[in-house]
């Protein structure tokens, strides 16, 4: 293959009480993303859309991850990558992990799959450094592997895969940027021990709870005690889109990532289609413009695109 074309998905971090260790990939939004091979030696890098990301692939989260790739090949090879960003940047639903976990991807198809899955995410977890400061991967992970993942450990890297119960998941993203690298600092740098034990204890129920697919022990354990209470203040009207979310049927929800979007589980389209309502009702009322997405979980991560294959809507 000389060329590829793939669409890499959208995904939420953290599950509410699972920072850092926790994501599952959505079905829609994804990037589209084509890479193709020339015969310069050396990585071009050309965006499609309008939201003024860099070109030079020292400074965007896909070159450097391509870059991390390329030197790790026995011989130089020249790419060409170009980005259709349909995830806005620090929107929360995982925008830089789709475009780093995404040029990887695809550099691994035209390559003939050398590397593993694993190493694919080491890769990835380069751009989201240059994105947030840290390298985490609960957005690369799933945005690769799809489904839920549980990311044991980042040194050495240990990704444990979780195949959820049919869920349906309703995002509203408020139109305003919250960066992942001021979500982080603004975190207690340290906590209670009690509020530790619950956390445990809710991410042990949580991951229990999907494997299971125990949707009244998912629903207990969408608590955060730790992270929510201090980053849900830099986004407007949460607690109410939280309560009347819960009211709708939702099963439980919180903060997407770093915010500022706001996700919700719920059991079939019907409820997760009331719990946008009412989240698009909050922030017209509030006068905050918004985007809602009503999707389902993604259990494939990056796929190629074929021509009987259609973008997501």
């Amino acid at each position: 293959m000389n060329s590829v074309k793939i669409f890499s998905p959208g995904t939420v971090a953290n599950l509410v009480c699972g920072f850092d260790v926790l994501g599952l990939a959505l079905n829609d939004p994804c990037d589209v993303m084509m890479l193709r091979r020339t015969s310069t030696p050396g990585l071009v890098i050309k965006n499609l859309d309008d939201f003024g990301l860099p070109e030079d692939p020292v400074k965007n989260v896909a070159g450097v991850s391509l870059l991390s790739l390329m030197a790790a090949l026995p011989e130089p090879i020249g790419l060409e990558m170009t980005i259709d960003k349909k995830i806005k940047p620090g929107s929360g639903i995982g925008s830089s992990a789709a475009s780093a976990a995404g040029s990887v991807a695809a550099a691994n198809i035209l390559l003939g799959n050398v590397f593993t899955k694993t190493e694919l995410v080491q890769f990835a977890m380069n751009g989201e450094k240059l994105a947030s400061g840290v390298k985490h991967a609960d957005n690369i992970a799933p945005c690769l592997l799809g489904g839920v993942t549980l990311i044991r450990s980042i040194y050495p890297l240990d990704i444990v895969p979780i195949k959820p119960p049919p869920l349906f998941v309703t995002i509203v993203h408020p139109q305003i940027e919250v960066k992942t690298s001021d979500a982080r600092q603004i975190l207690k740098k340290q906590i209670l021990l009690k509020d530790a034990i619950r956390q445990w204890g809710n991410i042990a129920g949580l991951v229990a709870g999907l494997m299971n697919g125990d949707y009244e022990l998912i629903s207990r354990s969408l608590e955060d005690v730790i992270i929510e209470p201090v980053r849900s203040i830099l986004i407007p009207a949460f607690d109410q889109v939280k309560k009347r979310s819960l009211d709708a049927g939702a099963l439980g929800g919180g903060i997407s990532g770093s915010g500022p979007s706001i996700f919700m589980l719920s059991i079939n389209e019907k409820i997760a289609r009331s719990v946008e309502h009412e989240m698009a009702d909050v922030y017209h009322h509030a006068g905050i413009p918004y985007s809602t997405y009503v999707t389902t979980i993604n259990n494939e991560g990056v796929k190629i695109v074929t021509d009987d294959i259609l973008q997501p809507q």
